[in-house]
């Protein structure tokens, strides 16, 4: 059932929404609407959001079997799923802190693009996105967060180029702000999200839609270009 790909766990003030579709973590439709409904229960519960993945694997992105199913009509309902869900993360009123806990590519990475803070389990993983690597144009949507988020000296290389980076280079091209020990990994998520959550929620909403809100309204003008969810 989709309900058991996104599990949400309230401590206190802080949902924790584990991300686990027993395989490759792809964001299928199915995965996508799981995140929406938990989005919605950590809204009404929770001061602070933490999204973490199963071990050593955030997410491999969208759903393979779909993107090259020749059914356009499905591609496109998963794309734009996957835009206004990350659309909905970067303008989440509550803060939003990701453990990523292993591999974190293409739609995998643009949820990194999308959170407040990231927060990396150090080892042999790859971040980063690889759409035109594998014969993929990066949608418009990613290419907003990209340019908002990474370091100019890393965004052609990183998009246009799909170059994909181990955990610590990618704290220096911006898809992490740090890199901890995975046994660490999710007390140091939530650790973050509590102290976020003793934060003024109305200023930091207000803070967030001054800093964000051009990229938003660039980000909502695209979704036109795609296909209803």
């Amino acid at each position: 059932m989709s309900d058991d790909i996104v599990r949400i766990e309230l401590q206190e003030e802080v949902a924790i929404l584990h991300f686990d579709d027993g395989k490759a973590n792809a964001f299928s439709l199915a995965a996508l609407a799981a995140f929406d409904s938990a989005l919605d229960e950590a809204g009404k519960a929770a001061k602070s959001v933490v999204i973490a993945g199963r071990p050593g694997r955030f997410s491999a992105g969208f759903d393979l079997s779909v993107m090259r199913s020749g059914d356009a009509g499905a591609v496109g309902r998963m794309v734009r799923s996957g835009a206004e869900l990350a659309l909905r993360l970067y303008e989440l009123p509550q803060p939003v802190v990701i453990a990523c806990t292993g591999h974190a590519v293409a739609m995998g990475a643009v949820a990194l693009l999308a959170a407040d803070t990231r927060i990396g389990a150090a080892g042999d993983f790859k971040i980063g996105l690889n759409e035109v690597a594998i014969g993929m144009t990066l949608p418009p949507f990613a290419v907003e967060l990209a340019r908002d988020r990474l370091s100019r000296r890393h965004l052609q290389r990183a998009t246009g180029l799909s170059e994909l980076y181990g955990p610590e280079a990618a704290v220096d091209a911006g898809f992490l702000d740090r890199v901890v020990a995975p046994d660490a990994l999710l007390g140091e998520a939530v650790g973050e999200a509590r102290r976020f959550a003793a934060l003024d929620g109305r200023a930091h909403l207000g803070t967030k839609r001054n800093l964000r809100g051009d990229t938003i309204e660039r980000i909502r003008a695209t979704l036109d270009g795609l296909a209803p969810a």
